[in-house]
């Protein structure tokens, strides 16, 4: 019965594969690791449960010791069930993202400057206009497509600020209220994630988004697109990103959920 136990989690593992879902949870780089493990899982559950009929050669005068140590102090079935159904009911119930409230204790409200990620400086904005030219688009009516990443990391470098401040930009990520700085009821924050290695060790990475007027309704914490003019005001005594919105609209998802290291 244990066998089949590991059974289900090889097959859980090789789902999670096959099905897309592993895409949200692991980096790249891990994922043939996960699909491995699935695996070989399934080919020892597999092989202890055809070997479990063959009989066990115990010596005589120990055969009461064996006998009791196959027993155990766990029934069987109880242990099968500790084991399989706390799993599937996780991959039943499971909405593949996190909620608001664990992405504020990832970083949702923090500021740009309280985190440090040097790895990333290779990915960042261009550091001169003929630079931003040759390697971002631009939209049909004129603003620069940058990533969430580059607007929220350039709070952090004074020379990209002087690239990016007042620059007309369009980036795209979650939707989501602001809950600081917000007395007027004009702003709303933007955020993907990033992750390293797993989801366990992902962080939000946000901008604030700025509107003249009331923001526009969109679905909370679904993709949006937005476009206007950067900017890097000090707020609280921390530069922060923010994005003086022209419009804002629903989008669809991307192909990958997360910023990605070396992506």
């Amino acid at each position: 019965m244990l066998s089949v136990a590991v059974m289900v989690w090889g097959g859980v593992m090789l789902y999670f594969y096959t099905s897309g879902r592993i895409v949200t949870y692991l980096a790249p780089d891990f994922r043939i690791i996960a699909l491995a493990g699935g695996l070989g899982l399934m080919v020892i559950g597999l092989f202890n449960l055809l070997m479990c009929t063959v009989p066990a050669v115990v010596p005589h005068d120990h055969k009461g010791d064996a006998d009791a140590a196959e027993r155990g102090d766990m029934h069987p079935l109880t242990g099968f069930l500790l084991m399989v159904v706390p799993m599937v009911l996780s991959v039943a119930w499971t909405t593949d993202e996190y909620s608001l409230a664990a992405l504020e204790r990832k970083g949702l409200y923090e500021a740009p400057s309280a985190t440090s990620l040097p790895f990333m400086a290779p990915t960042l904005a261009p550091v001169t206009m003929e630079d931003l030219e040759r390697t971002h688009r631009r939209t049909e009516d004129g603003f620069f497509e940058f990533s969430l990443m580059e607007l929220f990391f350039a709070s952090g470098d004074r020379q990209l600020q002087g690239v990016l401040d007042g620059l007309e930009v369009e980036t795209e990520g979650r939707w989501v209220d602001e809950r600081r700085n917000n007395e007027d009821g004009n702003r709303k924050r933007l955020y993907r994630l990033f992750m390293m290695c797993c989801i366990a060790d992902s962080r939000a990475i946000p901008i604030i988004l700025e509107f003249e007027g009331t923001p526009p309704e969109l679905p909370e914490n679904e993709w949006a697109r937005v476009a206007g003019t950067m900017t890097f005001p000090l707020e609280d005594g921390v530069i922060q990103p923010v994005l003086k919105a022209e419009r804002a609209m629903a989008a669809d998802p991307p192909v990958e959920e997360t910023f990605l290291r070396n992506h």
